[in-house]
């Protein structure tokens, strides 16, 4: 069928339904799913080609995969990206995202709160390398300002942050960091590329764990790294030739699929996150809820500058461990998990799950303390979601 349609120029629902569409000649209307490890060349010469880039083709399944490639041409499409490259995890992309850009000698900057395996990277693992990482508080621009070394190549920015939703300003970071010669990597998997879009903020990679909204179902893990076609081919290409962390085929299939029903999964959840968010805020137990688009938030401003929605996870804080526990117990409808973006509507303790990494000094540094939960909004009826909220904070 040829069309004269821009894909480019649909809306986000067209284009994770039409986008990025790789057809057979058989002309099959579900895409197909090519679990292989290999290719075959026509002669050796046609191998030879193909190995030296002179012939455009697949090679091996660990370099490349045409169901790897759909997933990455639809989800590059709906972020406004010239490029994506596919992972086995989201933390395999936020991995690659970081030790792509540095070698020994060079500095990170990054906020105090994000996810505890991203701050193990930045404090555990690079060290071991020669590379220095500074934290700072993410609301503070004059934190960022002062953090930003002519050696700096890095900043990662998570926002909003997990589990707390801080928020950083994503434009003012990334000309600072511009200055100085670095690139900025933001992890976009709580807002989703529904609700922003960081390469039109001066971000120059957006990561993804493809595991929360894109799969949204609880099925597979991936990840995701989308910026310009050079700058992820200088800096990722030999190192995911060499290393491995690629997407398995059946797992690309599945996040395909997910992305089909992004748009109108990630919306709704989000309409279900801001009417609980509110019933959750008035609850005479909870000392505080988090959640963007609300007007107490610290930093709702930002939010509605930067954001085109709250997204699909409220945060709020009981008295203590006890409570937190109590109120998870008492939920029925609502699962105690660690993941977020499912259909499936998800609380967790994050000291105690997400967070217990960190020392108990660096959880309470950036606000996460023994009564903090993490609810992951999910699609059920909202009325039954706000009976389940209620009744386990009153039993909390």
């Amino acid at each position: 069928m040829s069309t004269d349609e821009d894909p480019k120029a649909w809306k986000p629902a067209t284009q994770l339904i039409r986008g990025g569409m790789r057809r057979s000649s058989i002309g099959e209307i579900g895409e197909p799913i090519f679990l292989t490890q290999s290719f075959a060349y026509d002669s050796a010469e046609a191998a030879d080609a193909r190995f030296a880039g002179s012939e455009p083709g697949f090679i091996y399944t660990r370099y490349g995969n045409p169901t790897t490639l759909a997933f990455e041409e639809k989800l590059a499409l709906l972020e406004g990206a010239e490029y994506c490259r596919a992972f086995a995890s989201g933390m395999a992309a936020i991995h690659m995202a970081v030790m792509g850009l540095v070698k020994a000698g060079d500095h990170i900057v990054a906020p105090k709160a994000m996810f505890g395996s991203c701050r193990w990277i930045l404090q555990n693992w690079a060290p071991r390398f020669g590379v220095e990482t500074t934290l700072v508080d993410a609301p503070d621009l004059g934190q960022w300002r002062a953090a930003m070394r002519p050696n700096t190549t890095c900043v990662l920015i998570e926002t909003p942050a997990n589990p707390l939703l801080e928020l950083t300003d994503i434009a003012a970071v990334s000309e600072m960091a511009h200055a100085v010669g670095a690139k900025v990597i933001v992890d976009n998997v709580f807002a989703t590329p529904i609700f922003q879009k960081p390469l039109a903020l001066g971000a120059d990679i957006v990561a993804y764990s493809a595991t929360k909204h894109i799969d949204g179902g609880g099925r597979v893990l991936g990840g995701a790294l989308l910026g310009s076609h050079a700058l992820l081919e200088e800096a990722y290409r030999d190192l995911i030739r060499h290393t491995g962390p690629s997407l398995s085929p059946f797992n690309a299939w599945v996040l395909l699929k997910g992305l089909e029903t992004l748009d109108l999964r990630v919306r709704r959840q989000a309409d279900n996150a801001a009417k609980l968010a509110d019933l959750i805020a008035a609850h005479p137990k909870v000392k505080r809820a988090l959640y963007p688009t609300r007007a107490d938030h610290p930093q709702h401003a930002l939010a509605m500058k930067q954001m085109s929605g709250g997204g699909t996870v409220v945060a709020f804080e009981l008295a203590e461990r006890a409570e937190a526990f109590n109120f998870l117990n008492a939920l029925q409808i609502v699962d105690i998990s660690n993941n977020l973006g499912d259909a499936k509507s998800m609380a967790t303790h994050p000291s105690t799950t997400t967070h217990r990494a960190m020392s108990e000094e660096q959880r309470l540094e950036v606000g996460v303390n023994e009564g903090c939960v993490r609810f992951s909004v999910g699609l059920e009826d909202v009325d039954d979601l706000a009976r389940d909220i209620g009744r386990a904070l009153d039993r909390a």
